[in-house]
C-alpha cells in the first residue's frame, strides 16, 4: 500500500499538445477541457495574443492564441486545431492550439529542469522537459503563462 502510494506520488499527468511542430505539455489539473476550434468575437484594445472571448455553454471565456503569447511563428487554423480551456485561480481561459495528441503519465524523473540557457523570462514559463512516448515535451507553466489580468474576460464590466 505504501509503495503504492510513493509510485502515484512519483507520476503526474499532462495534456500533450501540439505547435510549430514541437510538442508541448500543462498540468492535467489546469487544462479542463478541450473543445473545437468556433467562432471567437473580437474585442477591441486587447493584446496581439488574444483572439477575442467565445460563448461556452452561456460562459463567456477568453481566448488567446498561444502561439503569439509564446512568440512562435502563427500559423493558418486546420481541422485539427482545438482551444483547450485552462482554469487557473478560478479564472478560465481558452488557448488555441494545433493539436491535442494525448493525455501522459509522466514519471517525476522522466521530467528534466528547464535549460539554464533559456532567459529568465522564459524559464518562468517553462516547468521542465519530459520524455513521453520516445519523443521531448516542453512542459508550460500556465499559472506564469496566463497572468491574471489576462484570465480575466476582456469586456467590459
Amino acid at each position: 500500500m505504501v509503495q503504492e502510494q510513493r509510485e502515484q506520488q512519483s507520476i503526474f499527468q499532462i495534456v500533450v499538445f501540439q505547435m510549430d511542430n514541437e510538442y508541448y505539455g500543462a498540468d492535467i489539473a489546469v487544462v479542463r477541457e478541450v473543445v473545437p476550434l468556433q467562432r471567437v468575437t473580437r474585442v477591441p484594445r486587447t493584446p496581439a495574443y488574444v483572439l477575442g472571448v467565445i460563448n461556452l455553454r452561456g460562459r463567456v471565456i477568453p481566448v488567446i492564441d498561444l502561439r503569439r503569447r509564446l512568440r512562435l511563428c502563427t500559423s493558418a487554423a486546420t481541422k485539427a486545431t482545438r482551444i483547450a480551456i485552462a482554469e487557473v485561480d478560478g479564472d478560465q481561459v481558452g488557448m488555441v492550439v494545433d493539436s491535442v495528441e494525448e493525455v501522459a503519465r509522466v514519471p517525476a524523473d522522466a521530467v528534466e529542469p528547464p535549460s539554464s540557457l533559456l532567459s529568465r523570462v522564459d524559464r518562468e514559463h517553462v516547468l521542465g522537459v519530459a520524455k513521453v512516448g520516445g519523443r521531448l515535451v516542453t512542459l508550460l507553466d500556465l499559472r506564469q503563462i496566463l497572468v491574471r489580468e489576462e484570465r480575466k474576460t476582456p469586456v467590459a464590466q
